[in-house]
């Protein structure tokens, strides 16, 4: 039975949203992450060594995404959402005790096998909780806000790892990085879980990953709902590690990139923190956010300036915002005893459609400026528009 708004148990909802947001700021509150490539260069290794480091990380990722959510469906939830921040802890440790190319790699795999677990058990849980109070209509705003609090993790952690590295070096900002993670975990044994555990009914998680999968094959609108993840996610998150190449390419000064960066990111954490009061936007309104902001990339990019830089900033807040929905649009469809499954593939579309971004910009990049590049690539969100305004106008034919 689904609680009226005024039913709602406000006192499970306050514990479900501070231990996420919580969980959220601390998972991406790693000191590491702005030095860590400078620690395998000092330790000696190559840029192909270092390449191979991160494709390995890829990899890992794109292994375990789809396994691990369905065991998340086979499982405790909450379990997953604890083990995973240790792995990363353990990889962490490595890193700093043992800095060598062997513990970089297993490292790397550790990090991607604790990132794997959490994907997709985390909004599973979340959705789930949400609807066990009666409150699933309030997934879209907390999942803006802890992508919020995800954003203002890595924000602390790039500020305060510079002075933390000025005082104590790797070791120092390893040991931070490592503390996060274990309080992350610690975090994660305040989750609620009152799913009756699927276990008891003996499936395994290859089970679940099949019947998940049927799932989609069998029904249109989850396999819309799950290819509209990738179809939103995908291009902005790989458009985003070249960032900065574009804001330098306007002729500022090396000193003034990371402050443009810093407003990008800022109309990122808008258009999370908007995710609420958008979730009424259908098909229509859907396909409407994605061709403005589309616009919005190619113009802002295009015009080389200041100004481009705070219409690409809008681009993002709107791409951020729409992959938001997707997600909603997803959660919404899919049945309880599959969604970490299903959310993992999505996940693993995203990646996988990221990679063959990161392709594509390689080989428009050899020829093309990047702002030409980032133009170019806000044609898919012109197209994934039409889709759905295609879309919508067949539902609406009688």
């Amino acid at each position: 039975m689904t609680l009226s708004p005024a039913r709602v148990p406000a006192t499970g909802v306050r514990r479900l949203t501070t231990t996420l947001y919580g969980y959220a700021f601390l998972d991406d509150f790693v000191l590491l992450y702005p030095v860590y490539a400078l620690l395998f260069a000092d330790t000696g290794m190559s840029l192909w060594q270092i390449s191979s480091l991160f494709a390995l990380w890829s990899i890992t990722s794109v292994v375990l995404e789809v396994p691990s959510g369905a065991w998340a469906d086979a499982v405790s939830r909450r379990r997953l959402l604890w083990i995973g921040p240790l792995l990363t802890a353990a990889g962490f440790a490595l890193w700093v005790a043992v800095p060598s190319y062997g513990a970089f790699a297993a490292g790397f795999v550790l990090w991607g096998a604790g990132g794997a677990l959490g994907s997709g058990a985390l909004e599973a849980l979340v959705y789930d909780e949400l609807d066990h109070l009666g409150a699933a209509d309030r997934y879209a705003r907390v999942m803006g806000r802890a992508r919020a609090a995800r954003l203002a993790g890595t924000v602390v952690s790039l500020g305060l790892a510079g002075p933390v590295f000025a005082q104590g070096g790797y070791a120092a900002v390893g040991a931070a990085s490592f503390l996060a993670c274990v309080l992350t975990a610690l975090t994660a044994t305040r989750f609620p879980e009152h799913r009756v555990r699927p276990d008891t009914a003996g499936d395994s998680w290859a089970t679940t990953l099949r019947t998940g999968l049927a799932q989609v094959r069998g029904d249109r609108a989850v396999r819309g709902a799950l290819l509209l993840v990738p179809a939103v996610a995908a291009v902005w998150g790989a458009l985003d590690e070249y960032t900065p190449l574009l804001v330098r390419d306007i002729g500022v000064a090396e000193a003034t990139v990371p402050y443009l960066i810093m407003l990008i990111w800022a109309g990122v954490t808008v258009g999370s923190l908007l995710a609420g009061p958008a979730e009424r936007l259908g098909p229509a309104g859907l396909a409407t956010l994605l061709a403005g902001a589309a616009l919005a990339l190619a113009v802002g990019a295009a015009s080389r300036s200041l100004a481009g830089i705070a219409l690409v900033s809008l681009a993002f807040a709107g791409f951020q915002l729409a992959e938001v929905l997707a997600d909603v649009r997803l959660q919404h469809r899919i049945d309880e005893s599959r969604r970490a499954t299903l959310t993992s593939v999505a996940s693993l579309g995203t990646e996988l459609a990221t990679v063959a971004t990161f392709g594509m910009y390689a080989l428009l990049g050899t020829d093309l400026a990047h702002s030409t590049v980032f133009a170019v690539l806000a044609i898919p969100y012109a197209v994934t528009a039409l889709a759905l305004a295609r879309a919508r106008a067949a539902t609406a034919r009688p």
